[in-house]
Formats: C-alpha cells, sequence, structure tokens
C-alpha cells in the first residue's frame, strides 16, 4: 500500500482505497467501482466510521439466517473480491457454502482474475456465471448464474450489491443478505437483512457471530431471525447519518 503512516486519521480509509486501487490494476475490480467506493466511503464518514449497534443486530441476525439455509451461496463483484478475499473464504468454509462470481459489466477476464483472485486467498470453490441458467425479472450481465449455485440457492450473501438484482432475487423467492453503506439505497431497502457498515468491518463480524452461532439450537437460530425487522434497522441507521456532524 502507499507510505501512510498508521497515526494517520484516515488511515483504515485509505488502506481500503489501496485495495481497490489495486484491484483495478490487477482486473479484478472494474474502474467503474471505484465511484462506488468513494460514494460508500461518504458514508462511512457520516457513520463515523465504527460499527453501530443496529449493524451488529442484522449481523446476529444473518449469521443465524446463513446456518439455517439448505443452500447458502456466496455472490462475489470486484470491489468485494479487492476487499474482503480473506473472509469471503472464511465465511464460505464455515458455512459450507460456495463462493460465486458475479459482476455488472460484462468481463470473461475479469471474471476469471477475480476467480483466481479467491483461489490464492484459499478458497476451494468458486462457481462461474453461465448461460444455462438464468435470473428472472433481469436484463443486465448479472443475470448470468451458475446452475448449482445462485440459481438453486435458498439464501445468498450479496455484499456491495446492484439493487437490481437484489429485486430480482427477492422477486424469485430467495432470501437476500447484503452489505450497504446507504440504508436508502434500493438494494438496503428491498433486501431481507441489510448491515449498513463497511464491508471491511462487517465481514470479519459475521464470521465470527457464524462461528459462535454455529452450534447453537435451532429453535434459537429461527428465534433471532422471526425478531430481526430490518425497516427497524434501516430507520435506526438513516437516523445516525441525518446526526452526523463532520
Amino acid at each position: 500500500m502507499s507510505d501512510t503512516p498508521r497515526s494517520h486519521p484516515r488511515y483504515q480509509s485509505l488502506r481500503l482505497r489501496d485495495r481497490i486501487v489495486a484491484g483495478v490494476a490487477e482486473g479484478i475490480t472494474s474502474p467503474h467501482g471505484l465511484i462506488a467506493h468513494g460514494r460508500g466511503e461518504a458514508l462511512d464518514y457520516l457513520l463515523g466510521e465504527r460499527t453501530h449497534r443496529f449493524a451488529t443486530r442484522a449481523i446476529r441476525a444473518a449469521a443465524a439466517t446463513l446456518l439455517l439455509a439448505e443452500r447458502p451461496v456466496l455472490s462475489v463483484n470486484g470491489n468485494a473480491a479487492a476487499l474482503v478475499p480473506g473472509e469471503l473464504v472464511r465465511l464460505g468454509k464455515r458455512l459450507g457454502a460456495p463462493l460465486e462470481v458475479n459482476i455488472f459489466h460484462a468481463s470473461k477476464a475479469r471474471e476469471r482474475a477475480i476467480r483466481r483472485h479467491l483461489l490464492a486467498h484459499g478458497a476451494d470453490t468458486v462457481l462461474m456465471p453461465t448461460r444455462r441458467a438464468q435470473l428472472d425479472f433481469l436484463d443486465s450481465n448479472r443475470r448470468f448464474v451458475h446452475p448449482q449455485g445462485i440459481a438453486r440457492a435458498d439464501v445468498v450473501f450479496v455484499p456491495l450489491e446492484d439493487g437490481d438484482r437484489c429485486e430480482a432475487l427477492r422477486k424469485m423467492g430467495k432470501v437476500v443478505v447484503t452489505v450497504d453503506l446507504n440504508p436508502l439505497s434500493r438494494t438496503a431497502t428491498t433486501a431481507s437483512i441489510t448491515i449498513v457498515d463497511n464491508v471491511a468491518r462487517a465481514l470479519p463480524l459475521l464470521v465470527a457471530q457464524v462461528r459462535e452461532l454455529r452450534r447453537a439450537a435451532l429453535r434459537r437460530l429461527r428465534l433471532l431471525v422471526a425478531r430481526y425487522d430490518n425497516a427497524k434497522v434501516l430507520e435506526a441507521a438513516e437516523r445516525r447519518i441525518r446526526r452526523a456532524r463532520l
């Protein structure tokens, strides 16, 4: 990364910027992903660059939902691959869930680069989009999925998601867990569970929650999911952003 000292007040933020820039250089992240990351960074400033209680509630419900799933799949785009590849791999292994590459801007070269990147970080299974299976209600490149992955999944984890695919997945009856710094986005308001937090902070916490709850009784997991209210979490996140003072 750059020569920014750890004492710099923006150290963590700049470190993530470096990962995204490196992702573009390595052919993992689309240049458009730089814009998306900058938008999220601005919202993270308003959140004080820390994980709030509304996010930890969502993380706990997300962990329970993923553990209850029969066929969970972790969807990975270029930004997620650049920012949290190791955490995604660890989450997939703890859940016994495959990772599946899915990007908006069509590029076979970038899809292959993301797969190589995830495998280099220890992934056992990385599924690739195919023409043999397509999502309903969607016209973009993101409609192409693997027949044994997102196509048949009951729960899909989609960090840093496009709203149109989130809507399509929900219309198809799938449970969607997402990470989104904007509580007003189409993804956030459409998803089943929205973790309003920086993906670099949220993923380690989610992995830890899955580890903690993996031996919990089914009744306890179901209760955690039943008591979760995504609308209230989004309202709490919006209030925090509106109260922010820079």
